[in-house]
């Protein structure tokens, strides 16, 4: 298995969810293809077995070259507090992911316990989470907006569709705009067929979502692949940038600019996935 290429988390595309209580998964996951590994201490984990996975977490992370996001549990929980104290300082810890946000105050909060350094991905999974995203975004400490589309589907009532499931998507787009935040993280694809993952992953970048949660460590290919610019892209925005400075860098009318935003972010983004043009 080769060594995961390095993604910095504001443009990670593959965000691979580990149980928490199978420590024995930790050092395989890091060197997975995931762009990004979040060791997770909320639903993965049973509550009578909340607190050994949490120190287990919590030894791995303290070890020399290990580093990973935490999903930590909800603000509403008992778990929370016990979370955040142990995770606070630890070299190892990257940021968290905080389940079931619904407020700003979850995520600055969460932050200012953890020091006030440490980003908070906050995961949207209901439908006053959807409802208050805007503000989620504009949070001091949230660095990221993710979306818990299972659990958003037993709040709401609402199926799998990609049509009933736009709207959410969408809302957190507009949010993350808006907060001036990365590109959100779309929820996980259960099916383990890797062409209806690729399908879904297409869905994701349609609606202008740049991330996906992952549950399997041979899902962050395929996510990787579908969520990264195209060759064709990656010929049209070397051509057009090459075209814009042999005139001078003159921008000839309105559509000029959006064309160069685009050209100019496909470049970086090749640069850093490491996407060759065709």
């Amino acid at each position: 298995m080769g060594r995961r290429r390095t993604v910095g988390p504001e443009d990670a595309r593959s965000w691979l969810l580990v149980n928490g209580a199978r420590t024995e998964l930790f050092d395989v996951a890091h060197e997975s293809r995931a762009d990004q590994v979040v060791l997770d201490i909320e639903d993965a984990v049973d509550p009578a077995r909340k607190p050994d996975a949490r120190a287990g977490v919590v030894e791995w992370l303290s070890r020399p070259d290990r580093s990973a996001w935490v999903r930590i549990n909800d603000h509403a929980t008992p778990y929370w507090a016990d979370d955040v104290s142990a995770l606070a300082g630890l070299p190892g810890l990257l940021g968290v992911v905080l389940a079931k946000t619904e407020a700003a105050e979850h995520v600055t909060e969460t932050f200012d316990r953890l020091g006030g350094a440490t980003p908070v991905l906050a995961l949207v999974e209901s439908a006053l989470g959807i409802e208050e995203a805007v503000r989620i975004a504009q949070a001091r400490g949230a660095f990221r907006l993710a979306f818990g589309s299972g659990d958003y589907r037993r709040d709401t009532g609402t199926s799998a569709d990609e049509l009933a499931m736009s709207y959410p998507r969408s809302r957190l787009v507009v949010a993350s705009r808006i907060g001036g935040l990365p590109g959100p993280i779309d929820g996980p694809t259960v099916n383990s067929s890797h062409p209806i993952l690729r399908e879904q992953t297409a869905v994701t970048v349609s609606l202008g979502l740049t991330g996906k949660l992952c549950l399997d460590m041979e899902q962050a290919p395929v996510i990787n692949e579908v969520i990264s610019p195209a060759p064709s892209d990656v010929a049209w925005a070397r051509d057009f940038l090459a075209d814009f400075e042999a005139r001078g860098q003159v921008i000839r009318d309105g559509s000029d600019l959006p064309r160069l935003g685009r050209a100019r972010k496909i470049e970086r983004l090749a640069g850093i996935f490491g996407v060759q043009p065709a």
